[in-house]
């Protein structure tokens, strides 16, 4: 059977955000990635599923390379960019530095990675698996480097900030959002959203 996406179903999970960087013949691009997840620890890899035909996709298969950037719970404006158009059409990476978002150039992968980030991690292309309606990317990382920050937490659609005490989870160790354990991310104000229109709208390819 099917989960679709946005369904009760899909909704159940709590995931992180990953902010993927690439460069390919899309150019220097970045989406945002719920499906994200660290599968070894030694080597360490990580885990990326990414739809077809995206300028993501693409971008791996040519470089053989992404990047990583873990969203922070102060990123959720990077995260709606990010995951908002699509590198096909879109600069997305001018529209977040007209932001006031902060990329530097990785040291390993050729790839911006963003400021800012709970974890940033570059990673080198080891598998590609076909997985259903997505391809997973699986990346050796091969340089890591990690902030203060907390993930921003992605649940039922909305974006929370994790709990500040360990003790916010009950007895099994289950995050309760409904307790208060978890305080929701502001959204954008109107006048943040009108702007981030515009701006998508300069940088069209």
């Amino acid at each position: 059977m099917d989960i679709q996406w946005g369904s009760e179903g899909a909704h159940k999970f709590t995931t992180n955000v990953g902010l993927i960087t690439s460069s390919g013949p899309h150019g220097d691009n970045i989406m945002a990635a719920e499906w994200t997840h660290q599968v070894s620890y030694s080597p360490g890899l990580i885990m990326v599923n990414v739809g077809f035909d995206k300028a993501t996709e693409e971008n791996i298969k040519a470089s053989k390379e992404f990047g990583v950037s873990l969203a922070a719970e102060d990123q959720n404006i990077v995260s709606s960019v990010a995951g908002g158009s699509s590198g096909r059409e879109v600069d997305k990476i001018a529209v977040l530095k007209e932001l006031g978002v902060e990329f530097y150039r990785a040291k390993k992968i050729n790839a911006m990675m963003v400021k800012g980030a709970s974890l940033n991690m570059e990673c080198k292309l080891v598998e590609s698996i076909k997985l259903g309606d997505h391809m997973a990317f699986v990346g050796e990382v091969v340089e890591m480097s990690l902030s203060d920050k907390k993930s921003i937490l992605y649940h039922e659609g909305k974006y929370y900030k994790g709990p500040n005490d360990a003790r916010q989870t009950d007895a099994k160790g289950v995050m309760q959002f409904a307790s208060g354990g978890c305080e929701p991310v502001q959204k954008p104000s109107d006048e943040m959203r009108e702007r981030i229109r515009k701006l998508v709208e300069k940088h069209k390819k």
